[in-house]
C-alpha cells in the first residue's frame, strides 16, 4: 500500500492551497452574508484548467483522476463550502453523467462547455415528492414527432442558474405500474424552461440552489442520455461518484474548522494560560484531528477504487456518511472551543457549522447511506 500522493496530485494540492488562501477564503464571510455567487472564482478556475479536471482531454478536460478531483473539492471547501459544493456538483453531477453515458456528439456538444467553464454543470433529479425516493419521479416526457415534450418540476438543483444545459430524469412511459425513467439533456434556455432562484437556506448561501419548472419544453429525442428507461440506473451510478465529492467537501470544511479552532486555542488565554494547555480542549482537538484523517483516508480509498475501475459503491456511501457526520461534529466542537466568539460570524466557524449540515442530507441522507451500506454488506 502506498499512501503518497503522486507528483501531479501534490502539485494540484499545492496549487489549490495557494489559490484558496489568496482568492477563495478572503471573501467567504462576505459572500455568505450577501449570498453572492463566486462567479469570478470559477472564471479563474477555468483559466487554471480545473473545470474539466477528471474528464478526457479530447473534450477539453484535464485527464486527471478522481483523487485529484477530491483534492480540489477538499481545498476549495476548506476555504469556502459554497465554492466547494459548486465545483463538486459541476464535475460529479453535471459533467460525469455526460462523460459516462453520452454519445460522442453529446460529449462534444455538452461536456466540452462544462470542461472549458463556459457552462457550469448541473443535474436534475430531486423533485418536491421525490427526494430519497427518486423512483417517485413525476416529471413526464412524452415522445411526439421526434421530440420529447417535458412537463414537471425539480427542486434543490445546484448550479442551474449558471448552466447552459443539464441532464434530468423524466418518466417516458411505463408498464404494469412500473415507471420507465429516462435521462434527457435539456438546454436551460429552451422555451418553457424556468429557473427560479429564491430559496432561503441555512448555509452554503453563496452557492446557487434552484427550482426548475418545465412547461411543454421541447427537445429532440436525440437528447436522450444513454438508453431509454435506464435513467434511474444511470443517476444511481452518478450519485456514487457524487458521494465521493460530498465526502471530500466534508473533509475540507472540517479541516478548515479544525485549523481555526487549533489556532484560536493557542491564542486564547484564560486563567493565565492558553486554553490549548487544558486537557479538555486538547482532547477535543485530538479527536477532531483523528476523525478528519480517518475521513480523508476513506474518501481517497473510494476515489482510488473508482480510478481502478473496481466496485466502489459501498466505499462511496461509507465515506460520504462518515465524513459528513464527523464534519458536523468537528464544526460543532470548533464553535465550542471558540466559546462566545464561535457564535459570531467574523470567526467563521459558525458558517462552517451551518454549511456542514447539508452534507448529511444531500446526495442521499445519512439514513439512506446506511440502507445502501447494509444492502451492500449482505443484510
Amino acid at each position: 500500500m502506498n499512501f503518497d500522493l503522486t507528483s501531479e496530485q501534490q502539485m494540484i494540492k499545492q496549487t489549490m492551497r495557494q489559490f484558496v488562501e489568496e482568492e477563495v477564503a478572503p471573501g467567504a464571510v462576505d459572500r455568505d452574508r450577501t449570498k453572492r455567487f463566486p462567479i469570478e472564482i470559477f472564471k479563474k478556475l477555468s483559466d487554471m484548467g480545473m473545470m474539466g479536471l477528471p474528464f478526457p482531454e479530447e473534450y477539453g478536460g484535464g485527464g486527471a483522476d478522481t483523487i485529484s478531483f477530491a483534492i480540489v473539492v477538499e481545498e476549495l471547501s476548506r476555504g469556502c463550502g459554497s465554492t466547494g459544493i459548486t465545483y463538486s456538483a459541476h464535475i460529479s453531477l453535471g459533467g460525469a453523467p455526460l462523460n459516462m453515458f453520452g454519445t460522442e456528439e453529446q460529449k462534444h456538444n455538452y461536456l466540452t462547455p462544462i470542461c472549458t467553464g463556459e457552462s457550469l454543470g448541473a443535474f436534475g433529479l430531486t423533485e418536491p415528492n421525490a427526494g430519497s425516493d427518486a423512483g417517485g419521479t413525476k416529471t413526464f416526457a412524452k415522445e411526439e414527432n421526434g421530440h420529447f415534450i417535458i412537463n414537471g418540476n425539480k427542486c434543490f438543483i445546484t448550479n442551474a442558474s449558471y448552466a447552459q444545459h443539464l441532464a434530468l430524469t423524466a418518466v417516458t412511459g411505463g408498464k404494469d405500474g412500473i415507471k420507465e425513467i429516462s435521462a434527457i439533456i435539456v438546454p436551460t434556455r429552451a422555451e418553457g424552461f424556468t429557473v427560479i432562484d429564491n430559496y432561503e437556506k441555512m448555509g452554503l448561501n453563496a452557492s446557487n440552489t434552484t427550482e426548475l419548472v418545465l412547461e411543454d419544453v421541447k427537445v429532440p429525442v436525440d437528447n436522450l442520455l444513454g438508453k431509454r428507461g435506464e435513467g434511474f440506473r444511470q443517476f444511481l451510478i452518478t450519485l456514487d461518484g457524487g458521494r465521493i465529492g460530498i465526502g471530500a467537501m466534508a473533509v475540507g470544511i472540517a479541516q478548515g474548522a479544525y485549523e481555526r479552532a487549533l489556532a484560536y486555542a493557542k491564542e486564547r488565554k484564560q486563567f493565565g494560560k492558553s486554553i490549548s494547555s487544558f486537557q479538555a480542549v486538547q482532547f477535543k482537538l485530538a479527536d477532531m484531528a483523528m476523525k478528519i484523517e480517518l475521513a480523508r483516508n476513506m474518501v481517497y480509498k473510494a476515489a482510488w477504487l473508482k480510478d481502478q475501475g473496481r466496485p466502489f459503491s459501498k466505499e462511496a456511501a461509507m465515506c460520504k456518511l462518515y465524513a459528513s457526520e464527523i464534519c458536523m461534529e468537528v464544526t460543532d466542537q470548533a464553535v465550542q472551543i471558540h466559546g462566545g466568539y464561535g457564535y459570531m460570524k467574523e470567526y467563521q466557524v459558525e458558517r462552517m457549522m451551518r454549511d456542514a449540515k447539508l452534507l448529511e442530507i444531500g446526495e442521499g441522507t445519512s439514513e439512506v447511506q446506511r440502507i445502501v451500506i447494509s444492502r451492500l454488506i449482505g443484510c
